[in-house]
């Protein structure tokens, strides 16, 4: 796929605020600093895009982008950042299920795993809920150049056996690197694959 362009629509809080169109949407989320708005800006080509911080947790609204005027990309805020305080954090878990849960427009959610590290807690728990909800999603094990190929492989495979101790069928996944691109076209493809099956429903 090639991204011709991309603009930024709207920000919200409320899922009911979201535009009203029949176009696909692929959403966007993981824990705080997992590398989402570097991500984002990789895929589109665009620097700033989505607004990169150096504080993590700064994405506290449901950002809606149009891309090539046939479908939107959407930034989530991110899960599991302690320092928002409570009711902040809160806040935040019911924003994310509504929109998951609610959006019928979302055709695909993206959810973002540090491939650094060992499987989070958090991550697994929010992945379980996904599949209770039959919500239809795909990982992204995001910032692959900051590890050599053999520990990288390790941790990914180490993922994936995790998984299988909760999942049959293990769900679409990608592996990706924002500096150095890596993943780009196979996400794209797989987006624009979803995008011509929805059309021949």
């Amino acid at each position: 796929m090639n991204i011709t362009s991309a603009e930024f629509v709207i920000s919200n809080s409320n899922v009911d605020m979201c535009p009203h169109t029949d176009m696909p949407e692929y959403a966007f989320i993981g824990r705080s600093n997992v590398g989402k708005s570097s991500l984002i800006n990789m895929l589109t080509n665009r620097s700033k895009l989505a607004m990169t911080s150096a504080t993590p947790g700064k994405t506290l609204l449901i950002n809606h982008f149009l891309i090539n005027k046939q479908w939107y990309l959407v930034d989530l805020p991110g899960y599991g950042y302690a320092q928002r305080g409570k009711s902040m954090m809160e806040k935040i878990r019911k924003l994310i299920e509504g929109y998951v849960l609610k959006r019928e427009e979302m055709s695909c959610l993206f959810v973002l795993v540090d491939s650094r590290l060992e499987p989070q807690k958090i991550d697994l728990q929010f992945i379980e809920w996904l599949g209770e909800n039959g919500v239809p999603f795909a990982i992204i094990f995001t910032k692959a150049d900051k590890l050599g190929t053999g520990k990288l492989k390790t941790n990914i495979n180490n993922y994936l056996e995790k998984l299988k101790e909760q999942w049959e069928e293990l769900p679409p996944y990608f592996i990706s690197s924002a500096e150095k691109k890596t993943g780009r076209e196979e996400i794209l493809n797989y987006i624009e694959k979803v995008n011509k099956m929805l059309k021949e429903q």
